[in-house]
């Protein structure tokens, strides 16, 4: 047996959005064991504590890895530099805004829209800002091996047009970088369904496999 894979959510999603990873992991031969939390329902240290109970009452064989999307890499980040498991492998790590985004920037304190989307993205989504003090940018590094895949391929000019430089339409590729990855590959894709595309699931299956990304 290969081990076993936590799967992650990202913000507003639930762990079907992960549901063709799921599949395309255990044809590989991995345990897949996806992981929900409510994410727009708390802040970042209740939805990382509900995470940490909800992983310890499974039952993991084998090493533990981990593919997470969106918000749902800072859980994994959160969680893993406070009470990282024995035996826990490797990480791929999908958009994740790994030092914030700047729509949470401009957008939360828009004196239109700002009601309407801290209601939308809940008090762990208004975390996500670029300010030095925000959760991404506390995280430390990571001390295990985590690849991370940035996408281009935004399906949401409006939102683009308010990120400097290339994004997915969400997140900006410079902000997915992170001190301390193990490889970074950026792919055509968009954030909203990123996990959901092929070439990304063949990039997880090949770094959880290999310690890095088939850049080729």
């Amino acid at each position: 047996m290969a081990g076993t894979v936590l799967l992650i959510h990202g913000l507003a999603r639930s762990s079907r959005s992960l549901g063709p990873m799921g599949l395309a992991l255990r044809a590989a031969g991995y345990r897949v064991a996806p992981v929900a939390y409510p994410s727009t329902k708390a802040t970042p240290e209740a939805l990382v504590a509900h995470f940490a109970a909800r992983v310890a009452a499974l039952v993991l064989e084998g090493p533990i890895h981990a593919v997470a999307h969106s918000m749902g890499a800072l859980i994994l980040r959160d969680w893993l530099a406070q009470a990282a498991p024995a035996g826990f492998g490797r990480a791929v790590l999908l958009g994740p805004p790994n030092h914030g985004s700047e729509l949470v920037d401009r957008l939360g304190e828009d004196k239109h829209l700002g009601p309407a989307f801290r209601l939308v993205n809940g008090p762990a989504g208004m975390a996500l800002g670029t300010g030095a003090g925000s959760w991404p940018n506390r995280l430390p590094p990571p001390m295990h091996e985590m690849g991370v895949i940035a996408g281009t391929g935004s399906v949401s000019p409006w939102f683009s047009a308010l990120l400097p430089g290339p994004d997915d339409g969400k997140v900006t590729v410079e902000s997915t970088r992170m001190e301390g990855m193990a490889d970074h590959l950026v792919l055509p894709v968009s954030h909203t369904w990123m996990m959901m595309d092929p070439r990304v699931i063949r990039q997880v299956r090949h770094f959880l496999r290999e310690g890095r990304f088939a850049h080729a």
